[in-house]
C-alpha cells in the first residue's frame, strides 16, 4: 500500500520547512489525497497491460485476460498461454513479451516482490530487470505499493513542470536537474512528488 495521508502531511510539512515555496503551494492546493496500489504481481502485470493505451482500453483487456487465465492472472497461466491466446485478448507481441518476462521473474524467485531490497536504488533495479518495466514505472510502484517515502521520479513530465512552477524556475528542469533539485528534500521526497502532481492537476501554482 501507499503512504497514509498522516506520512503525507508530514513529509510535506518536513520539506516546506527547508523550501518556503511549497508552503506557498500548499496553501493554494491543500494536502493531496492518497494513492494506493495492491503490493505484488499483479499491480506490475496491470501497468505492463497499459502502457500507451487509454484507461478504458487497459480495462477491457484486463478483463479478458482474467476471463481467459484466472483472476489476478497468475504467472504459472501467463507463461502456459500461447500468442492467439493472449492476442485474442488484447495483449500485442511486445506487451506478450513483457508479461511472460514478469511472470517467468516471478515464478523462478528473480523478482522477490514480497522481500524487495530496502536500498530503493537496489529495488528499482530488480524491478526493471523485467521488460517493459523502465526506471519510472519502477518508482511508481515503490511509491504507491510499498509506500517508500523517498521515492523521487524526477523523470515525470508532471513532476517537472510542478516543480518548475512552485519553485519559479524560467524553464522545465531536466530529469536530472529534476533530481539535484530534490536533494535538500531528502527522505521526503515521496509526498512532495504527490504534492507535485496534485498541484499539476488542479492547476494550482
Amino acid at each position: 500500500m501507499g503512504l497514509t495521508a498522516e506520512q503525507i502531511k508530514a513529509g510535506i510539512d518536513a520539506v516546506c520547512g527547508v523550501e518556503p515555496k511549497f508552503a506557498r503551494a500548499l496553501d493554494h492546493a491543500g494536502y493531496p489525497e492518497p494513492r494506493s496500489r495492491a503490493r505484488g504481481y499483479t499491480t506490475l502485470l496491470r501497468t505492463i497491460v497499459g502502457q500507451q493505451i487509454s484507461v478504458a482500453a487497459a480495462a477491457s483487456v484486463w478483463g479478458k485476460l482474467e476471463a481467459a487465465l484466472g483472476p489476478g492472472c497468475p504467472a504459472e497461466a501467463v507463461v502456459a498461454s500461447d500468442f492467439a491466446a493472449l492476442r485474442a485478448c488484447g495483449l500485442s507481441a511486445q506487451k506478450q513479451g513483457y508479461a511472460r518476462s514478469l511472470a517467468e521473474l516471478t515464478l523462478t524467485g528473480g523478482l522477490p516482490l514480497d522481500d524487495l531490497p530496502a536500498d530503493d536504488e537496489a529495488a528499482i533495479a530488480l524491478l526493471t530487470q523485467v521488460k517493459g518495466i523502465g526506471r519510472w514505472s519502477a518508482e511508481i510502484y515503490l511509491l504507491f505499493a510499498e509506500g517508500r517515502a523517498d521515492i523521487w521520479p524526477a523523470g515525470d513530465l508532471a513532476v517537472q513542470e510542478a516543480v518548475k512552477r512552485i519553485l519559479g524556475l524560467p524553464e522545465r528542469p531536466a530529469e536530472k536537474a529534476t533530481r539535484l533539485l530534490a536533494d535538500p528534500w531528502r527522505p521526503h521526497r515521496g509526498p512532495i512528488a504527490i504534492l507535485s502532481w496534485h498541484c499539476y492537476n488542479i492547476e494550482a501554482i
